[in-house]
Parts: C-alpha cells; sequence; structure tokens
C-alpha cells in the first residue's frame, strides 16, 4: 500500500519570523509515527532555514517548483539539485497556479519531474480540473490526460508522488465532496494501474488537495484511495497542519 503523506505547500507565503511555525510542528512531531510521512514546501527564500529548523526531527522540506535544467543562464530561477542542495526531498511541480500563472505545460511539468528525479528528489505531480470541465463533464478525461503527459516515461512509481487539487476548491473554501474525491482518485489510480500495472501503482501516494483543514480532514482521509493531502493556507499555521496530521491514517 501507498504510504501516507501530509504535505504543506507555503505558496508565496513566509518569512524569516515564520520558522517559528516550522521549529513548532518539528519539535511536536519529534520521531513521527510510522507509516505517516510529514512535509513543508516552503519558498527557496526558505529552504535551508527551514531544512535546519527541521533537522532531528521526522519533519522534511521540500521545494514549490523547479527549472528542467540543472544550471545555466536562467535567471530568476532554481534547480532541483539547488533545492536538494539546501535540504529538500521533495518538490511540487505543475500546480495549477504555476501551471496558469506561467503557462506551464504537461511537457514543462514532465521534465520538471524527470529534473527532479536527476537531482534525487521526489515530485509531487499535481493535476486537476476547472469548475467550467467539471460542470462540462471532463474531470475524468482531463485528468486523465494530465497523468499521461506529466509523469515523465522513465519514472518508476516508487519515486514519485500524485496530487490532485480540483482548480475550482484551492483556496475558495470550497471542497469536493467526499464522492467526487473517491470517484476521481479511483479513476486516478485506475490510470496508474494501467501504466504501470496494478501492484506498482498502488504504491504511489495520491493527495488530496483544495481547501483541506482540520475539520474537514478526517473526512477526506478516510476516504480508500487518499493518502494525504497537499495543503495550502492550513499549512502556515502549526497548530492547524499538526490537527490534519494527526488525523492521518
Amino acid at each position: 500500500m501507498a504510504r501516507t503523506l501530509i504535505a504543506g505547500n507555503w505558496k508565496m507565503n513566509g518569512l524569516k519570523e515564520s520558522l517559528g511555525e516550522i521549529r513548532t510542528v518539528a519539535s511536536e512531531l519529534g520521531n513521527g509515527r510510522e507509516g505517516v510521512e510529514v512535509l513543508l514546501c516552503v519558498p527557496a527564500t526558505l529552504l535551508a532555514l527551514a531544512a535546519e529548523a527541521a533537522e532531528g526531527s521526522a519533519l522534511k522540506v521540500g521545494g514549490e517548483t523547479c527549472h528542467t535544467a540543472a544550471s545555466g543562464a536562467h535567471t530568476g530561477d532554481i534547480s532541483a539539485e539547488m533545492l536538494a542542495d539546501a535540504g529538500a526531498s521533495h518538490v511540487i511541480v505543475g500546480h495549477s497556479e504555476r501551471r496558469m500563472d506561467h503557462a506551464e505545460t504537461n511537457e514543462t511539468v514532465a521534465a520538471q519531474a524527470e529534473a527532479a528525479l536527476r537531482a534525487g528528489l521526489t515530485p509531487i505531480i499535481c493535476i486537476g480540473e476547472s469548475l467550467e470541465q467539471r460542470k462540462a463533464g471532463e474531470t475524468l478525461g482531463f485528468v486523465a490526460s494530465q497523468i499521461e503527459g506529466s509523469i515523465p516515461a522513465g519514472a518508476d512509481a516508487e519515486q514519485i508522488v500524485i496530487a490532485y487539487e480540483p482548480i475550482w476548491a484551492i483556496g475558495t473554501g470550497e471542497v469536493a465532496s467526499v464522492e467526487q474525491i473517491d470517484e476521481v482518485h479511483r479513476a486516478i489510480r485506475a490510470r496508474l494501474g494501467e501504466r504501470f500495472g496494478p501492484e506498482k501503482a498502488d504504491l504511489i501516494p495520491l493527495l488530496y488537495g483544495g481547501s483541506m483543514k482540520p475539520d474537514n480532514a478526517g473526512e477526506i482521509l478516510a476516504v480508500d484511495d487518499v493518502n494525504g493531502g497537499l495543503i495550502g493556507g492550513a499549512s502556515l499555521k502549526a497548530a492547524d497542519f499538526l490537527a490534519i496530521y494527526a488525523q492521518a491514517k
């Protein structure tokens, strides 16, 4: 079975004063508990400091995106190798905000995921439909096309994480129903089974992202094919993030 991963995405939030929240999470986690991984993906400006704050605990830290190249003339970008050097274990790729704000395509995301693997990082590959696609009944087909196009050709099932984030539920307070989440996650697992084989597909953590909070996390995390969460706003406060972690199965 897939391991459980409770991951936070700080997005473009966090200054040095925010490191206290990371220290609190690390202190409360201690050595953690078996079968549940905990991760905070933070802005590049905080990554090395976050890794230092998490040292000695079960808390892992990650990046929020990466360039496809290892180095070069790419002013303002950051490579997967740089993230790893700063202490990252994971990196988010293909978040809908990156796809929309920076016109990242499935091909771009696959190349970023490949770069992450090259650097020894675990890519968290994000997929999800818009409200218009949901209303048009296109969700499952669109998500399937994102899976097909965003996972690099040479990736092994044990090297990746998939995060399903319906765009209409990110930061809006709207949450997909348990039935909707279950339907999509089952479809994702089936599609991954076609790609990697059923046994290997079962090893891939499938995270749900989309306004997950302490008061709805338990219900969402109880869905069979949900193996954790990619948490936005609720990951900025240690108390909220730890409350979600406490409900992880």
